[in-house]
């Protein structure tokens, strides 16, 4: 699979350690940036991922900012975004399960780096149930347009 990572500099380590440790567990990763610590929009950068989203570069999308809250909101105003915060396990499974999120989105500042990867692999690994979610993901979409 392959995955976009985006962050600002609050998400700068995570997403340099998740890019590190997933491409260990063999997913292919596009870093959309920021590939820098000085301080950075998270927008931009919720953007650059999005738009992978869109053009199909990449199946799914991690973004991390400070709280996760951030780019959340920024990538959710995308068509065809369903950006997920995770903080948990179940959270990830239930993202995937329910609502078909194809972004997660991590606090750097709140999860620390052996969680976020295993909530990342869960969220990636994860198949949508479809049926009853299906049709209310359906609906979700109908507002892209």
């Amino acid at each position: 699979m392959k995955v976009g990572l985006g962050s600002d500099h609050a998400g700068y380590d995570l997403k340099e350690f998740l890019k590190k440790q997933l491409k260990k567990e063999g997913f292919e990763v596009v870093d959309y940036g920021t590939h820098i610590k000085k301080s950075v929009d998270y927008p931009d950068y919720a953007e650059k991922v999005a738009a992978g989203i869109q053009k199909k570069e990449v199946a799914a999308g991690i973004l991390m900012c400070g709280t996760g809250i951030g780019v959340s909101i920024a990538a959710n105003k995308f068509s065809g975004v369903r950006a997920a915060r995770c903080c948990t396990l179940q959270d990830a499974v239930l993202a995937r399960e329910h609502n078909d999120a194809n972004v997660l989105t991590l606090g750097g500042r709140l999860v620390g780096s052996e969680l976020a990867l295993e909530i990342a692999k869960t969220f990636l690994e994860t198949p949508f149930l479809k049926g009853r979610h299906l049709r209310r993901v359906n609906k979700i979409k109908k507002t892209d347009k």
